[in-house]
C-alpha cells in the first residue's frame, strides 16, 4: 500500500468533502429519543440518517449498498455494506460502528456558537454531535476509499450507524437480531465512539463501565401543607430520601454499598492504570474545572483512575418536587424525586444490579412512606479481549507511521452499549475502540468541538488497521 498516497487522499477528502457534509449534519437537531419523546414526529433522526446515507452513496465505493432500516417504533439505523477488495474475500467481516443521535443542547453556548450551528475556528469544528460522534461515518467511509485508492486491501466492511446510543441503545438488540444472518463471521470491530486524553496518539479503550439509571420518588402526603402545621408530625420526604440514599452509598466516602454493583478489578487493568499514570499523569486524571479549594476524592492518581473506570459510583443527576429557592415557600412538600445514575464496573450484570437497587429502596421504607422506583435505563459494561499478534503489530505500525508516538490503552468511565452486545455475539472478534474525542471536546455539554487534524489522523489509523486485518487478521 502506498502510504503517502493514503495520507494525501484522506487529507484531501476531509478538506473538500467531509467538512461541508459534517457541518450540514451538525445543523440537524437529531436529539436522541430519550430526550425527545416526539422524535418520530419531529423526523430529525431520520433526517440525519438520510443526510449521511446520501453522502456515502455519492462516494461511489464499488458494490456498496446503503440501506436505512427502521423497525416499528424504533429509531432508524443506517447500514452500509461494502464488498471486500479482491485479495481479502476470505478475511471475514469488519464491523465499523458509530452513532448519529445527539445529546440535547444543555445550557448556554459561548458567543458565536450554538448546538445546531457548525463553526470552524482554526482546527476546531464546533457544534453538537461533531465529535460525539457525527464524524465517525465519514471517517470510516473515507478510510475505506483511501485503502482502495492506495492499493491496499480491506475485508468486507459493514458500517453501522445507529440513532439511539445516547439513550442507551435500546433498539440495537432488535436490529442486531434482524441483521445477524447478513453479517457473516465478524473478525474485527472498529468503534469510533471513543477517544482519549490528548491529540498526540491513538487512544485505545480497554474497558467501559456499565450503568443503571432510575428515578426514585418518595411520597408522604396527598398534597403539601404549611410547614408550621405539618413539620415534626409528618416526616419530610427529603429526609426519608436521605435515609434511602444512605442505604446505597456511604455519604462520607462515596463507596457504593450495593453488593451486586461491585466487582473485582483484574490485575492486568491495575497494571495498565499504573502505567498510564506513570507515562501520562496529565491524561490519567483530567484537569476538571474544580472550584478554588475543592479537593479530589483521593490524592492517589491510580486510585482516582480505578474509581472512574472499575468502581461503582453514584451521581444524582436530577430532582423533582423541589421549587426554585427564590420561590420556595414555607411548605412541607408532598413528595421528592431524584434521578440516580450509577456507573458500574465493566463486568457487572446491569440487570442484576437494577433488581438489587429496586429491592433495597422499596423494602422496609422508613415511616411507611410510598416509594416508587422506575424509568430505568440499564447498560452493561465491556472488557476488551487481549489483542491478537497481528493487531498488536498493526497498532505498533499506526503509532510509528501516523502519530510518531505509541498507542496507549486506557479504561473509560462512560459506556458504549454496542460493545457489550457485540462481545457476547462475536467472542472471537478483535476489538478496536478508539475515536477523536478528547478530554476537552465538551461532549454532552456546551461548546462541543471536534479536533479536525486529529480526526484526520484517526481516519488514517483506521485505514492502516483495515489493510493489516485484510493481510493478516482474518478468521482464525
Amino acid at each position: 500500500m502506498d502510504h503517502q498516497k493514503l495520507r494525501e487522499s484522506i487529507s484531501e477528502t476531509w478538506a473538500t468533502d467531509v467538512l461541508p457534509s459534517l457541518s450540514g449534519l451538525i445543523e440537524i437537531p437529531a436529539v436522541s429519543p430519550a430526550y425527545d419523546a416526539a422524535w418520530e414526529e419531529h423526523g430529525q433522526l431520520r433526517a440525519a440518517v438520510e443526510h449521511v446515507r446520501n453522502w456515502v452513496a455519492a462516494r461511489g465505493l464499488p458494490g456498496a449498498r446503503c440501506e436505512v432500516l427502521q423497525l416499528d417504533g424504533r429509531a432508524p439505523l443506517l447500514l452500509v455494506d461494502v464488498p471486500a477488495t479482491p485479495g481479502a474475500a476470505a478475511a471475514g467481516t469488519v464491523l465499523l460502528y458509530g452513532h448519529l443521535d445527539k445529546q440535547p443542547p444543555l445550557g448556554d453556548w459561548s458567543e458565536g456558537l450554538g448546538p445546531w450551528q457548525a463553526v470552524l475556528r482554526g482546527d476546531r469544528l464546533y457544534g453538537r454531535g461533531a465529535a460525539d460522534d457525527g464524524y465517525s461515518g465519514y471517517a470510516a467511509t473515507t478510510a475505506l476509499e483511501a485503502v482502495r485508492g492506495a492499493g491496499g486491501e480491506h475485508a468486507r466492511a459493514v458500517l453501522l450507524l445507529e440513532t439511539g446510543e445516547e439513550s442507551g441503545s435500546p433498539d440495537l438488540p432488535a436490529y442486531l437480531e434482524r441483521i445477524a444472518g447478513r453479517l457473516g463471521e465478524v473478525s474485527l470491530v472498529v468503534c469510533l465512539d471513543g477517544g482519549g486524553g490528548d491529540y498526540e496518539r491513538l487512544w485505545l479503550t480497554t474497558s467501559l463501565r456499565g450503568a443503571v439509571q432510575a428515578t426514585v420518588t418518595v411520597r408522604v402526603l396527598e398534597t403539601g401543607v404549611h410547614s408550621g402545621l405539618g413539620s415534626g408530625i409528618v416526616p419530610s420526604s427529603f429526609r426519608i430520601m436521605r435515609q434511602l440514599l444512605d442505604r446505597v452509598e456511604d455519604p462520607e466516602t462515596g463507596q457504593v454499598k450495593v453488593p451486586e454493583m461491585v466487582a473485582p478489578i483484574p490485575d492486568e487493568r491495575r497494571a495498565e492504570v499504573a502505567e498510564l499514570v506513570a507515562l501520562h499523569p496529565e491524561v490519567a486524571v483530567p484537569p476538571l474545572p474544580l472550584l478554588p479549594g475543592m479537593r479530589r476524592a483521593s490524592d492517589d492518581a491510580v486510585e482516582l483512575v480505578l474509581n472512574n473506570t472499575w468502581r461503582p459510583t453514584l451521581s444524582v443527576t436530577g430532582a423533582g418536587g423541589l421549587p426554585d429557592p427564590s420561590v420556595a415557600g414555607a411548605v412541607l412538600r408532598a413528595w421528592t424525586s431524584l434521578r440516580l445514575s450509577f456507573r458500574l464496573p465493566p463486568s457487572v450484570d446491569a440487570e442484576v444490579a437494577r433488581a438489587a437497587l429496586e429491592k433495597i429502596l422499596t423494602t422496609d421504607v422508613p415511616y411507611g412512606a410510598q416509594v416508587e422506583v422506575g424509568d430505568f435505563m440499564t447498560l452493561n459494561g465491556w472488557h476488551a479481549p487481549a489483542p491478537a499478534p497481528w493487531l498488536t503489530a498493526a497498532l505498533r505500525e499506526v503509532g510509528d507511521r501516523v502519530f510518531g508516538k505509541p498507542c496507549q490503552g486506557l479504561g473509560i468511565g462512560g459506556g458504549i452499549p454496542f460493545m457489550e452486545m457485540l462481545g457476547r455475539r462475536y467472542p472471537r472478534a478483535q476489538f478496536v475502540v478508539t475515536g477523536a474525542l478528547g478530554a476537552d471536546s465538551n461532549a454532552h455539554v456546551p461548546d462541543e468541538w471536534l479536533h479536525v487534524p486529529f480526526a484526520v489522523q484517526v481516519t488514517e489509523a483506521v485505514a492502516h488497521l483495515l489493510d493489516a486485518h485484510a493481510r493478516d487478521g482474518g478468521p482464525a
